[in-house]
């Protein structure tokens, strides 16, 4: 019987482990937790979701702090078309946050950076190459490019010294999404190092309608190998989404894919950047517990815990301090369900708004309890303490089960 050390994720010359943790933010996938698959030989993430946030907390910078006080008259306004982020700024936190992680690497691994598209920043264009850019000037090992069809990033990239020599990949959910991205890419003659094929059992935003049931993971993999072969083109297939043991693991090594994206299970891992009271919510879910709904302001829908406290709260939009999430014109879907239901309810003290949550705020303060579909199982990953609490686990341990675990057993800890 095989285990996933029996296989090997081919990057160009390197072969790792062919284990990729995915890159949860913001700050959920810590540098610490990536600097760990980069120690034992796989792919570890970092999310540059909210950096200028990530920055403070880390480096103890005031990006957050001056930004607010530089928009604090504009606090009242329902218009965010003045909300700009400062390019130097961003790409100053870009680099602390991603050089300062690579400076801590060791071990045969890779560490990349998750960039979302959806984060769009009040300047899609210019936010995004600055993200970018950033990334490659601090030395990441690769950039996974995520949320959204990403089809002029690479272009973003081209004149960079580091365009052809680091790792890039993207995060497809279709054979479509893939065919519109390699053709519209074609005249750089530069193919992505990787594709994440990212099915209807992952965690967070996703790829799918309401009707994600319907997809099936292996299908859509075995689709997107079939359209590679026919093209001749050899680009490595990652799997991701609801692969909760080693055996689940082997199944898709054995059937089109090079390598796996897991991230479910190192939620609850020590490293791993989720207050440990949120850890213990995760531990505690049972399957009807997980949902999903069309609450993110992206227009995607996003699996998370049905008691995820951003649902239904009607705090006021924080984009004088975030606006993450705010497109090229200073807008934002929670915006508009704010002041809808202000306008609604004008007596109020508090008010709730069910269709949409402010992202940015919720995200930053570890209230969105995004997830993935087997969460629900976490609780037999571990044993329960005598006051009820969970085990927390070490990124390590869950790691190594991956690796060299066979007949879907799962290691408990010691």
């Amino acid at each position: 019987m095989k285990r996933v050390d029996d296989f090997r994720l081919k990057l160009g010359k390197d072969e790792l482990v062919p284990i990729m943790i995915g890159g949860m933010g913001v700050d959920i996938s810590t540098a610490a937790l990536a600097l760990e698959a980069a120690r034992l030989g796989g792919v570890g993430h970092i999310s540059d979701a909210m950096v200028h946030d990530v920055s403070d907390r880390r480096f103890d910078t005031s990006f957050i702090k001056d930004k607010t006080r530089l928009y604090k008259y504009n606090i009242d306004n329902s218009d965010k078309t003045d909300i700009k982020f400062n390019l130097e700024h961003l790409a100053e936190a870009t680099r602390l946050h991603v050089g300062k992680t690579m400076e801590a690497k060791q071990g045969s691994g890779m560490i990349f950076v998750n960039c979302m598209e959806k984060l769009t920043m009040n300047g899609p264009r210019e936010t995004l190459k600055v993200r970018l850019e950033s990334s490659l000037d601090a030395g990441i090992d690769g950039i996974t490019l995520s949320a959204g069809l990403h089809l002029g990033s690479f272009a973003l990239m081209e004149s960079h010294p580091r365009f052809r020599d680091a790792k890039l990949g993207i995060i497809v959910s279709s054979v479509r999404a893939l065919q519109l991205f390699l053709r519209k890419n074609a005249k750089l003659n530069r193919l992505p190092d990787y594709v994440v094929v990212e099915g209807p059992l992952a965690g967070g935003h996703l790829g799918f309608g309401l009707d994600w049931a319907q997809y099936d993971l292996q299908t859509i993999i075995t689709e997107i190998v079939q359209y590679l072969e026919k093209e001749q083109l050899a680009i490595p297939i990652i799997a991701a989404g609801g692969i909760f043991t080693g055996s689940d693991a082997v199944s898709f090594l054995e059937n089109g894919s090079s390598g796996v994206q897991v991230a479910t299970r190192f939620t609850v891992t020590e490293e791993c950047g989720l207050p440990a009271k949120v850890k213990q919510e995760y531990f505690k879910a049972s399957e009807d517990d997980i949902i999903v709904n069309t609450i993110s302001p992206t227009g995607y829908p996003m699996r998370m815990l049905s008691n995820t406290p951003a649902i239904g709260d009607g705090i006021r939009p924080g984009c004088e301090s975030y606006g993450y999430l705010l497109d090229g014109n200073g807008n934002c879907a929670y915006i508009t369900s704010y002041n809808r239901e202000v306008a609604a309810h004008p007596d109020a003290k508090k008010i709730s708004v069910m269709d949409k949550t402010c992202l940015c705020t919720h995200m930053r303060n570890f209230n969105c309890w995004t997830c993935g579909q087997t969460t629900y199982r976490l609780k037999d990953t571990t044993r329960k303490l005598a006051d009820g609490s969970y085990q927390l686990l070490t990124a390590e341990h869950v790691f190594r089960d991956y690796q060299f675990s066979v007949d879907h057993q799962i290691a408990l800890p010691d």
